[in-house]
């Protein structure tokens, strides 16, 4: 189609979207098409805007690296990520669920261990936390064998891929649920933490006056064949971050018990109070067991 006017760019470009073979990608572009015109035509775009925001798509990709994850960041920071897991999740969106954000720190191949271990690699000073989680399925009964990958940051905020002062794979570990679909740890309590602000993501912020920092969470990544791969964060109750998370990831059914004890441990003379225990519930949806692409390695 010769162009003649404004007007007639939309229906040119949307009657070539229509020739896409496969139905989903064609419903997909269709939609984007319109809304993406739309918003150019909503907010008048200049040619110079225009420029600017090619120049940032650009520079999200060049800041992505094997240990960041620039995309994953902006997509938190926008909501979009959580809203993506909310719609796909918990009966598309009209029931609680316990699938949240993947993040931008999973790495594949932590090391296996079992039950009762400890995730500490090298010395990580901070207050003991002993974890009990139980995986079931949306009836309530236990899941055996599942796989269950867990990870957090030190009390610094920092995961070990960040800090040069923490061994390899520090505070990262793989279990299996027992019979009763339970799995158990010890490692430390995490702290919150600012997300990196170097990049594109950091300079959205400043002009938003918004703080960069997460609550404080422990992830899960939860596998077993004939149940959809479950990725969950179980965030601290009392973190000041918790109405306000920058990655707007906070639900209210990942909000997790940490009981705090003055008490000596009853089992570990080697625990110091105060000490933390958590026990939490993971519940899984029926689907296909498949891994996320991991965002950094």
């Amino acid at each position: 189609m010769i162009l003649q006017r404004q007007e007639d760019v939309t229906p040119a470009v949307l009657a070539v979207m229509e020739r896409t073979h496969d139905p989903r990608m064609r419903e997909i572009m269709l939609s984007l098409v319109r809304h993406l015109h739309s918003f150019v035509r909503d907010v008048r775009l200049s040619e110079a805007e225009f420029r600017q925001a090619n120049a940032i798509l650009n520079e999200i990709g060049q800041l992505t690296t094997d240990t960041h994850n620039e995309m994953v960041l902006m997509s938190g920071s926008l909501g979009v990520s959580s809203l993506v897991c909310l719609l796909n999740n918990g009966d598309r969106g009209n029931t609680e669920t316990s699938q949240s954000l993947l993040g931008p720190f999973w790495r594949l191949n932590s090391p296996r261990m079992e039950n009762g271990g400890s995730l500490l690699r090298s010395p990580t000073p901070g207050e003991a936390l002993f974890m009990t989680g139980r995986v079931q399925d949306a009836k309530g009964a236990p899941i055996p064998g599942a796989e269950v990958d867990v990870w957090h940051s030190s009390p610094v905020g920092l995961y070990e891929n960040q800090d040069p002062e923490q061994a390899d794979m520090n505070l990262r570990g793989k279990f299996t649920t027992d019979a009763s679909g339970r799995f158990w740890f010890r490692s430390i309590k995490p702290a919150g933490y600012p997300i990196p602000t170097n990049g594109v993501v950091g300079r959205l912020l400043e002009a938003q006056d918004r703080h960069p920092f997460r609550p404080a969470h422990v992830h899960a990544l939860v596998f077993k064949e004939g149940f959809k791969t479950l990725t969950s964060q179980v965030y601290v109750g009392d973190d000041p971050y918790l109405e306000t998370d920058v990655q707007f990831g906070v639900t209210r059914a990942l909000i997790g018990d940490y009981r705090r004890h003055e008490e000596p441990h009853p089992t570990r003379p080697d625990v110091t109070a105060p000490w933390f225990s958590l026990d939490h519930t993971f519940t899984m949806e029926p689907g296909e067991a498949v891994l996320p692409k991991p965002p950094i390695k």
